[in-house]
């Protein structure tokens, strides 16, 4: 019976232990539950002392418990309903919580966290935002927090699941949230986890090209925040194919501003920011769309970073005619980055190929962009633009130096007829900048460490000359290898630092001293090469632009052809000049004169190193360019055949007939010293490259009227009768016969018959 007896009191009393336990949870139930009960600050106290709890059970090293964070969660769900006030005072304890928690080194209790988090915010989007309210925006908060600070791949994927499935399923309720969700793509955007990165630009691009058409007025706060996270995307480095598509949405958004302008007009967005209604489009549109492109472009590699400045000037040649004049200032603010030298690559292999590539393709695009919108831009650009321009040929890149000479000309050919006096002056002066800071000074007073003057200079080498028979293709003239002769040749060009250096030569004669070259006197040569390419450059753009390109080569063809077939006739010799389409009857007489001192200088320097045959010994011995003695050949001819085609042209000018006295007295001093230049050349190789030169100034003599040519004809006859003494060609002797011929004509020296 005793037995009986203590069998049912222990079952008695394990029944009565499990009503007790029961009794006991449903009383710990009733606590959280009853916290809806709770007043404003009272349920405040409580959050804090379970957050306070839930730290202790968490922070346990042999087992972490997760109750209190669970009864965190079931609260939450509970007191949501509360007033916006309450609710937001009781988030800024829990949400510090989430971010703690988030980041625990468990990955179970961080997963578990996260997926707590999901759920809330799941049931908080819900609800909706009031205008004027960013509750979303500090209820997820937590998320961007949690994927800024924990690495683990884990956690950071179940963020940006989370945060893709809020976007799939309650993109319609989100307001203020948006900038949470940008915030952890951007984010994202970094990571090298292929999965990672996939789903968050995934979504990204979802929101663009889907939930922008639905419920773009939401996220309009946010749209700076869209183009930033898709910058982060481009700039990627690990997942090329996801930083081209980025560009792609970002020119998405461009078109989004284009297509809503009254939305970013009228949206007065947050408090913090008042601009003018006028400008919110420029500050909330279109300059996040520019900027991050630029960012694109200075931060990203060679094919990412073409493909957004592609992308940036597309933007301003298709949209541009939206924008304001203050806008272009503050966006070439921005361009001109681009050029800036602090923020170049340190490295110089880099900085070369920043140069030769994203620098270039700038360059040209400005022009375009500045021409499209000349009318615009002209006040507020010109100046900064004239200033890059001459920045680009200061730097020691031969691609640039020759692009920056060259956008010049294609500047000045495509607006000069609506350049104004004032603007051709600051073109003018500009041209002379160039002229003046690259003439390769140095090629005439570099020496050798160690250098003593000899007591008696060589006379010049007859033959120096002939052992680099003179070519197009080198501006301080030697042979060019074929294979080199058309590398980083622009349209038309004929010069190159490539076909200077790659030079093949016979043996120098006789015992010449050999130097070796340091690395600085490498650096110096270089330098003075890439000068020698643009002196030639601008000259040919001074010509491109006075008289339009290929005009001058044309007016030489015809020249020549005209000798050599004997039609060099009195009809041909009398016809008046062409009327041809360049920019010189824009340009004032005193701004034609600043342009023919600059070809003149370069001219003169060019004769003066040509006949400094002991310094070109030196070079040629220190290997400036192979084993060829260096000469400024090209400069030299074209410099002048320049300055004789601007002074003639001048020279007809009925509009500028009150300088005729100025420019025949220049004109004749100019043809004076060419002449007497000639005649003191010992190479038949150097008389040869003169050819054209002596055929133009005789033809253009010719062509003159009979008053003229007695003047010219008495000022030059006793040089020309010098130049028949010397082995010339064809061309040449048929030219000055001509000219012979008239001049017993006009001064009576024949019979008519």
């Amino acid at each position: 019976m005793s037995g009986l007896d203590h069998k049912k009191l222990a079952i008695l009393q394990e029944a009565m232990g499990e009503t007790s336990s029961q009794s006991i949870v449903v009383a710990v139930d009733r606590i959280f539950t009853g916290s809806t009960r709770l007043d404003g600050d009272a349920i405040v106290d409580f959050v804090q002392a379970l957050c306070k709890v839930s730290i202790e059970e968490l922070n346990s090293l042999v087992h972490p418990r997760m109750f209190s964070l669970t009864k965190i969660v079931e609260i939450s769900y509970y007191n949501m309903g509360r007033v916006r006030i309450q609710w937001s005072r009781i988030w800024a304890v829990l949400g510090e919580h989430f971010n703690k928690v988030g980041c625990n080194p468990s990955e179970d209790v961080a997963f578990f966290a996260v997926d707590s988090l999901r759920q809330l915010s799941m049931k908080f989007l819900e609800k909706g935002e009031l205008a004027n309210f960013r509750f979303q925006k500090e209820f997820l908060r937590p998320f961007e927090l949690i994927m800024k600070k924990n690495r683990s791949p884990t956690i950071r994927d179940m963020v940006v699941r989370c945060i893709a499935q809020m976007v799939n399923s309650q993109a319609g309720n989100i307001r203020s949230g948006w900038k949470n969700v940008f915030s952890v793509f951007f984010l994202a955007a970094s990571d090298h986890d292929e999965g990672i990165v996939e789903l968050a630009f995934q979504t990204t691009g979802k929101i663009i090209c889907s939930v922008f058409e639905k419920y773009f007025s939401a996220i309009l706060d946010s749209f700076q925040d869209a183009v930033k996270c898709l910058s982060e995307f481009a700039c990627n480095a690990a997942f090329p194919d996801t930083s081209m598509e980025a560009i792609r949405l970002i020119r998405n958004c461009a078109k989004c501003v284009m297509d809503k302008p009254n939305m970013f007009k009228e949206h007065a967005g947050d408090q913090e920011m008042q601009v003018s209604e006028d400008d919110r489009v420029w500050v909330k549109g279109w300059f996040p769309v520019l900027f991050e492109l630029s960012c694109i472009i200075n931060r990203c590699k060679l094919d990412v970073r073409t493909r957004g400045l592609t992308v940036m000037f597309e933007i301003m040649k298709s949209y541009g005619h939206t924008f304001q004049k203050h806008w272009w200032k503050d966006l070439f603010n921005i361009v001109f980055r681009i050029f800036d030298n602090m923020k170049l690559p340190e490295q110089q292999v880099e900085k070369a190929e920043w140069m030769t590539t994203t620098c270039n393709h700038a360059l040209y695009a400005i022009i375009d962009v500045f021409t499209q919108y000349f009318d615009i831009l002209n006040d507020i650009l010109l100046d900064e633009l004239l200033s890059q321009l001459f920045w680009c040929v200061q730097q020691d890149n031969e691609q640039l130096a020759r692009s920056g000479t060259n956008c010049l000309e294609n500047l000045v050919i495509s607006n000069g007829e609506k350049f104004s006096n004032t603007v051709w002056d600051k073109v003018c002066h500009c041209m002379m900048q160039i002229f003046n800071s690259t003439i390769p000074e140095k090629l005439s007073t570099w020496k050798p460490e160690g250098y003593e003057e000899p007591p008696n200079s060589p006379r010049p080498d007859p033959d120096d000359v002939q052992e680099h028979q003179v070519r197009d293709g080198s501006p301080v003239n030697g042979e060019t290898s074929p294979e080199k002769k058309d590398q980083l040749q622009r349209t038309g060009s004929i010069h190159s630092v490539h076909s200077i250096s790659s030079v093949t030569s016979t043996e120098s004669k006789g015992n010449k001293s050999q130097y070796t070259k340091t690395v600085a006197d490498q650096k110096l040569f270089t330098s003075i090469l890439i000068k020698c390419v643009v002196q030639l450059e601008l000259i040919q753009s001074i010509d491109s632009i006075l008289f339009f390109p290929a005009t001058s080569r044309h007016e030489d063809e015809e020249n020549m052809k005209a000798v050599q077939d004997g039609s060099f006739n009195s009809a041909f010799l009398t016809s008046s000049e062409k009327d041809d389409p360049g920019m010189y009857r824009y340009l004032s007489v005193d701004q034609l004169f600043l342009l023919l001192n600059c070809l003149e200088q370069s001219h003169r320097f060019a004769k003066k190193f040509n006949t400094n045959n002991a310094q070109r010994e030196l070079l040629r011995n220190a290997g400036f360019k192979g084993k060829s003695k260096p000469n400024l050949l090209k400069q030299e001819t074209s410099s002048l055949a320049c300055l004789l085609r601007v002074l003639f042209k001048m020279y007809s000018d009925e509009k500028r007939q009150e300088f005729w006295p100025k420019i025949q007295q220049k004109l004749i001093s100019v043809c004076k010293e060419a002449l007497e230049y000639f005649l003191t050349l010992e190479s038949d190789s150097h008389r040869d490259t003169w050819k054209s030169l002596i055929v133009l100034l005789l033809s253009k003599m010719l062509k003159m009227n009979e008053q003229r040519f007695k003047v010219h004809a008495s000022n030059h006859y006793s040089q020309l009768c010098e130049v028949m003494l010397f082995d010339l060609k064809w061309e040449q002797r048929a030219i000055l016969r001509s000219f012979f011929v008239r001049t017993g004509k006009v001064f009576s020296i024949v019979c008519d018959s």
